[in-house]
């Protein structure tokens, strides 16, 4: 078993992931390096709420920066975010999820 530190700090990255608006931030950044105006752009975000997302990404080392001048181009920090993105994301392309929360009662 991993240390409960280990154990609270993967579960953080598991909450991080879980938020519909920072995971779009993580697939967009799949195919590369973007800065804060083509996330925005790409994701439908605002500018603001995604620079505040990549903080939150980065304060995790989720997601890594790299400054060229006065832009800032944001890049998944390594394989292993890639890995549990991609893999996130072809676990829901190949499956049909059951939300029973979705679901109403059937009549009895």
């Amino acid at each position: 078993m991993p240390s409960e530190d280990d154990v609270v700090d993967t579960a953080d990255v598991f909450g991080l992931l879980g938020d519909p608006r920072r995971l779009k931030l993580l697939v967009a950044l799949l195919d590369g390096e973007l800065c804060v105006c083509d996330l925005a752009a790409v994701t439908g975000m605002t500018e603001s709420a995604t620079s505040h997302a990549l903080r939150l990404l980065r304060a995790h080392r989720v997601v890594s920066v790299r400054r060229d001048g006065r832009m800032a181009y944001y890049r998944l920090d390594d394989a292993h975010v890639r890995m549990l993105v991609d893999l996130a994301v072809a676990h829901t392309e190949h499956t049909d999820a059951i939300h029973p929360e979705h679901h109403t009662e059937t009549a009895r």
